[in-house]
């Protein structure tokens, strides 16, 4: 049977896909509002990590090699970005978006038929085949809410994005731990509106913490897409208002989330 998450991964690419196929090589160029990263910079940066997910699958020498050359990198002038960029060599615009959206067919089918319980090295802790095929979707469909937003369009949403909130409600712990802050309580219950408008709960049920509302706005409060003042998300308890305030369903260290109003559709 083949891996679910691999499909949604595929299916959520090529939403966006639909929308990057259709821009000129000026639009791609557009800034958004993520850290002024233009569309084109989105793009690389998703085809980058994809390529280097895949590596750790198919090629795990070779991709413990290539992180060892990423890390210094990082700490100079222009970051990760510009070696992605050297990385690239001059494919951009249209036609990186041609080759991102075929690496992604290939490296899905790829990770449907592995076995989803494997053990795969990251730059973080070890994740499962089923973990970073499925953080793949969250990075895809997080930075196609600043294409959709700087676009002004809304991205069509779909049952799929559950595996992005599960992600949310899988680091509630980890992201006070990520910044040396014990939780002001157990995790709250979830109750949430999916797209289809099935619900989705988590949490023992409690009238005294609990988030209640849509699942795409939850999705965006933990990717860091939007701000929790931004939504329409019901928060009851010290342990929701701080978790929304704070949450991080991503690896790396502590981010702040945007401000009010700072991530919008334009």
């Amino acid at each position: 049977m083949e891996l679910q998450q691999a499909i949604d991964f595929r299916d959520e690419c090529d939403e966006l896909y639909r929308v990057l196929s259709r821009l000129d090589e000026a639009t791609l160029d557009q800034p958004t509002q993520f850290k002024a990263w233009t569309i084109n910079d989105v793009v690389a940066h998703l085809h980058f990590w994809n390529v280097m997910a895949d590596m750790s699958m198919t090629d795990e020498k070779r991709f413990l090699a290539v992180l060892a050359d990423i890390i210094p990198a990082f700490a100079r002038d222009g970051g990760h970005m510009k070696y992605t960029w050297d990385w690239l060599d001059g494919l951009r615009g249209s036609e990186l978006v041609k080759r991102w959206h075929a690496y992604v067919q290939e490296m899905s089918a790829r990770f449907a038929e592995a076995d989803p319980k494997r053990r795969l090295k990251w730059a973080g802790p070890d994740m499962s085949v089923r973990s970073s095929i499925t953080a793949r979707q969250m990075e895809t469909w997080a930075h196609g809410q600043e294409v959709y937003d700087t676009l002004g369009e809304d991205c069509r949403n779909s049952d799929r994005i559950k595996n992005i909130a599960v992600l949310g409600v899988n680091t509630f712990g980890w992201t006070f731990a990520n910044r040396n802050e014990d939780p002001p309580g157990a995790a709250p219950y979830l109750r949430l509106s999916a797209p289809s408008g099935a619900v989705w709960e988590w949490n023992e049920p409690s009238g005294d913490s609990k988030i209640e509302g849509d699942a795409v706005e939850f999705c965006q409060v933990v990717t860091q897409t939007r701000s929790i003042g931004d939504t329409s998300l019901e928060l009851t308890g010290p342990a929701a208002s701080r978790w929304m305030e704070i949450a991080q369903c991503f690896a790396g260290p502590p981010e702040e989330p945007p401000a009010v109003g700072a991530r919008r559709k334009l």
